[in-house]
């Protein structure tokens, strides 16, 4: 396999690798210092109740320095009640006084040692319910795209996939920067952050499960081994690579791609028709970018075109794909129309509801 030099210059080292870490979508929390400022204020009033409660009964306690409560040393013996530390100098004599300790105090010294550890609780708290966020969502997931690679073309490709109407929920992303997968993670998508050339990431991504996979890393050598780890885990999904260089194609398609792009000729090409022109290269981009424009969409057969021809179809059908063979408008052989045939046709972006409908 013939590797550029770019594709060698391709990884980061600086990158903090978390193998095989799934990682959710946030939802909005507050922020901490918000936390921490109704945590202290919720300290400071149950400090505040219990120094009203001991000051009230001042009379049914005794403090050995001078035999007398005043104020000041309600809020001493709140204090150090409260967070447990009982020096012995002030203490409850009387029955009233002490019930009120049995009954009140002692909650709230509860109450406020709660609230000093709320922060551990809370995280705690936190890790339970991300566990289970977790789990619900590895039960639910069935026929999703897992996107390994989120750099330019694994983005476009996102932005292609929801622009057809693929929800967010349905889509997994797969990078070895914990960085990319947090901007995923703001966006609304899963993603899992780990090298994708092994299974044990890949089956984080519930890639098993997949109906669709694009392949779209860095380097050429690497979407050879993702391709091979994905094939072995899913026989029945939809591959899809990305690579670089025109020559390892066919190592991506014996190693189980369906369908190979190659970023640097289709880039080329289409240089190369907008030079000659400048329209038709305008509208080979408008449509290759779903949801503005015409779009380029793959639909079934409905009855009402069963044993037409191409010709006499409501939408500009571009090709046939009848079982594993894609046959031009033109060709004899696409008509007449079957029902288990799929037509490739161009549409307005608008237009959601042409004859077929869109999947």
């Amino acid at each position: 396999m013939k590797l550029s030099g770019q594709d060698a210059m391709a990884r980061n080292a600086d990158e903090h690798l978390v193998s095989g870490r799934v990682k959710l979508p946030r939802r909005i929390v507050e922020k901490p210092l918000r936390q921490v400022s109704k945590r202290l204020l919720m300290a400071l009033m149950v400090l505040a109740i219990t120094v009203l409660l001991v000051y009230s009964d001042r009379s049914g306690y005794h403090d050995n320095a001078d035999d007398s409560v005043d104020f000041l040393d309600a809020v001493y013996y709140a204090t150090v009640t409260l967070s447990t530390t009982g020096y012995g100098d002030i203490v409850p004599y009387s029955s009233g006084a002490r019930l009120t300790n049995v009954l009140l105090v002692t909650p709230l010294r509860v109450l406020f040692l709660i609230i000093l550890v709320g922060t551990t609780l809370e995280v705690l708290t936190e890790r339970t319910r991300e566990e289970w966020r977790l789990n619900r969502w590895r039960a639910s997931l069935r026929d999703h795209t897992v996107i390994v690679g989120f750099g330019t073309k694994g983005r476009s490709a996102m932005q292609t996939l929801c622009a057809t109407g693929l929800r967010k929920d349905q889509i997994v992303v797969v990078d070895p920067s914990g960085k990319v997968i947090d901007a995923a993670n703001a966006e609304g998508f899963v993603g899992v952050v780990g090298d994708a050339t092994r299974s044990d990431v890949l089956t984080r991504a519930e890639l098993q499960k997949a109906r669709q996979i694009i392949i779209a890393p860095q380097r050429d050598d690497t979407a050879v081994l993702v391709t091979l780890t994905a094939r072995q885990l899913n026989r029945g999904a939809k591959i899809v690579a990305a690579v670089r260089e025109e020559e390892n194609a066919p190592l991506l398609r014996q190693s189980g791609a369906d369908a190979v792009i190659t970023s640097s000729g289709a880039a080329g090409r289409l240089l190369g028709l907008s030079v000659l022109s400048p329209s038709a290269g305008t509208v080979m981009e408008d449509l290759i970018q779903q949801g503005s424009g015409l779009d380029l969409i793959e639909r079934p057969v409905i009855k009402a075109e069963v044993g037409r021809s191409v010709r006499e179809t409501d939408d500009l059908v571009v090709s046939v794909l009848r079982g594993h063979r894609l046959l031009p408008y033109d060709d004899p052989a696409a008509s007449p129309l079957q029902l288990t045939d799929r037509l490739i046709t161009i549409v307005r972006a608008e237009n959601d509801h042409a004859p077929g409908g869109r999947e």
